[in-house]
C-alpha cells in the first residue's frame, strides 16, 4: 500500500466530489430517509462504482506506457477544464442556511421515491447514486490515477475512502456546509490539482 498514491487519490477526489452532485444527492436523500440507512446506500453505491473503474484502470495500465500517460494526461486536463467551467458558472455567494437542498436536488428525490425503511433505503439510495454517478468525473479521475500509478489497491483505498467521507458530510452537515462554502473556490482548487496532475503527466510522457 503505498500512502503517498492513497493520500494523492483522497485529495483529487474528494475536492472533485464535494462541490458535485455527489453531495447534493446524498444530502437530499438524507431527508428523506433515515442518514446512517442513506450513507450505507451511497457508500455501497460508491464501493461498487470505485472497484469498476480500478479495475478498467488496471486493464489500460497494461497498454504501452506512453499511450497510458497520455490518456491520462488527456483526463487530467480535460477534469481541469471541466471543473474551471464549472467554478466560473456557480453563483458568487454560497446558499443561505434556510435553502431548500430538493432545490438543485429535486431529481434525486424523485428518483428516491416515497418513505422507506431499512433495506429499502439502502437500495433506494444505492440505486439513485449509481444511476447519478455512473460515468462521473470521479470515475474517470480514478480510473487515471490507476492507470498512471498502477497501484490499484492504494488508489481504491483512497478514491472510496473520499467518497465516503464526502456523503458522510452531506448525511451529518450538509444544509450548514452548504450555506458557508463557496463552491467556487472548491471547484478552483479541484481544477488545479487536476492541473497539476496534468502537467506532471505530460512531463513523463515528453521525458520518455
Amino acid at each position: 500500500m503505498d500512502l503517498l498514491v492513497v493520500a494523492l487519490a483522497f485529495g483529487t477526489i474528494f475536492l472533485v466530489e464535494l462541490p458535485d452532485k455527489t453531495f447534493i444527492a446524498t444530502l437530499v436523500l438524507s431527508t428523506r430517509f433515515r442518514p446512517l440507512w442513506v450513507w450505507i446506500g451511497v457508500g455501497l453505491a460508491f464501493l461498487v462504482q470505485t472497484g469498476i473503474a480500478v479495475g478498467l484502470g488496471s486493464v489500460v495500465a497494461q497498454l504501452p506506457i506512453t499511450w497510458v500517460r497520455s490518456g491520462a494526461a488527456l483526463l487530467f486536463l480535460g477534469g481541469a477544464l471541466l471543473l474551471l467551467r464549472e467554478a466560473r458558472t456557480d453563483p458568487d455567494q454560497p446558499d443561505t442556511e434556510d435553502a431548500d437542498p430538493a432545490g438543485p436536488g429535486q431529481e434525486y428525490a424523485d428518483r428516491a421515491g416515497g418513505p422507506r425503511r431499512g433495506l429499502g433505503a439502502v437500495a433506494a439510495s444505492f440505486l439513485v447514486l449509481f444511476a447519478a454517478e455512473w460515468g462521473d468525473l470521479s470515475q474517470l479521475l480514478t480510473l487515471s490515477l490507476v492507470a498512471r500509478y498502477d497501484a490499484p489497491f492504494s488508489v481504491f483505498a483512497g478514491a472510496w475512502g473520499a467518497l465516503l467521507t464526502v456523503s458522510g458530510l452531506a448525511v451529518l452537515a450538509g444544509r450548514v456546509l452548504l450555506a458557508r462554502i463557496r463552491l467556487s473556490t472548491l471547484h478552483y482548487v479541484g481544477s488545479g490539482v487536476c492541473f497539476l496532475l496534468f502537467v506532471l503527466t505530460l512531463v513523463e510522457v515528453l521525458g520518455s
